[in-house]
């Protein structure tokens, strides 16, 4: 198994079809791809055969939260085949993009929402829970906020700044708006 990734517009075609299809078979009904305002970028994990067993998504962008603005990255559309979870390949490729944004000098935090049952499988690759944090995403005509009502998200970080642990804090208990303009799935 390798992990290898990709701008998602640069996405060979035989591996976006088959990322596709395992999202839609997962999550039936859900659209393929993001906003390109987003930079989205995939990664992969493939076996010697070239078939993914587990992507996920990497979007970028600015959060602005008091007096400072943080260049965000965010994990979307985490997925793996699920005749091969278990074996931890899921949290080997979210381990990866751990690592590959923690490296990227132009990304002070990584900053998502996933269901509660999942925050020890992200916590294993070095994501923390921000306890009271809400995540605010869709448009600012039709908000979406980790806390809306039949959501039970929990907002996980990882901080790659020089005071990861003041800027933890600053991230704790405050709605962090993740628009304007642009719709998407929250991270």
């Amino acid at each position: 198994m390798r992990v290898i990734g990709y701008a998602e517009a640069d996405l060979p075609a035989r591996l976006a079809r088959q990322v596709t299809e395992l999202e839609a078979r997962v999550w039936p009904g859900s659209a393929p791809g993001h906003d390109p305002a987003l930079h989205p970028r995939t990664m992969l994990l493939v076996d010697a055969a070239g078939t993914v067993t587990a992507s996920l998504s990497l979007l970028y962008k600015p959060v602005p939260l008091a007096d400072r603005t943080y260049r965000a990255a965010g994990l979307s559309s985490v997925v793996a085949l699920p005749e091969l979870r278990g074996p931890g390949l899921g949290g080997r490729l979210v381990a990866a993009a751990r690592t590959e944004l923690a490296a990227d000098p132009a990304v002070d935090l990584a900053l998502f929402s996933c269901d509660r049952p999942l925050v020890p499988f992200y916590g294993a690759a070095g994501f923390v829970p921000l306890p009271g944090t809400v995540l605010v995403g869709g448009t600012p005509g039709d908000p979406l906020a980790t806390d809306a009502p039949g959501f039970d998200k929990v907002v996980v970080a990882a901080f790659f700044t020089d005071d990861p642990a003041g800027d933890r804090e600053a991230f704790t208990g405050v709605r962090v708006p993740l628009h304007p303009g642009s719709v998407d799935r929250l991270w």
